[in-house]
């Protein structure tokens, strides 16, 4: 079942087949956290999470995708709203329908990594982890993107 959400000209949408993929990789294949990532992996991302698109007059401007069970864990994953239609609010707009979409409104521990936007999380309840100690990682391909995101370096460098 399709879900979506309008502010005016605004729709956020759970609908996979409405998402265009040339504006989703488009952007993602240069954000410091996937630089280079082929469209096949950002379409197959899309497939296996619940994805979000956000729209202004039918054009995708934004996006956000959710790796879930949809019952105890969420993993919110490339996130992004254009350049161009920053500062009007679609960010925390995104956020906000992701976090009551009716397959995720209950899960409990949501989990999220960001370089440059903890003040929006933390608008939405998002805080540091409380026992980072607990927590693991096994980075598939270290030295990529993915490591210099983890490592907390914007410009994407591994080292």
């Amino acid at each position: 079942m399709v879900t979506q959400w309008a502010l005016g000209k605004m729709i956020v949408s759970d609908e996979l087949e409405r998402l265009n993929f040339d504006v989703v990789h488009g952007f993602l294949t240069t954000a410091y956290w996937s630089v280079g990532v082929s469209r096949e992996l950002v379409e197959r991302a899309a497939r296996h999470s619940v994805p979000f698109g956000v729209y202004d007059d039918g054009a995708q401007v934004g996006y956000a995708r959710v790796v879930t069970d949809r019952t105890r864990f969420a993993y919110l994953a490339d996130v992004f709203v254009l350049p161009t239609h920053r500062g009007r609010g679609l960010g925390a707009l995104l956020l906000s329908c992701v976090l009551e979409h009716p397959e995720l409104r209950d899960v409990r521990r949501f989990l999220l990594v960001t370089t440059d936007a903890h003040g929006l999380y933390e608008r939405f309840g998002f805080t540091a982890l409380t026992r980072p100690e607990k927590y693991m990682e096994r980075l598939r391909h270290p030295g990529t993107s993915d490591d210099a995101e983890a490592a907390g370096r914007p410009d994407g460098s591994a080292g």
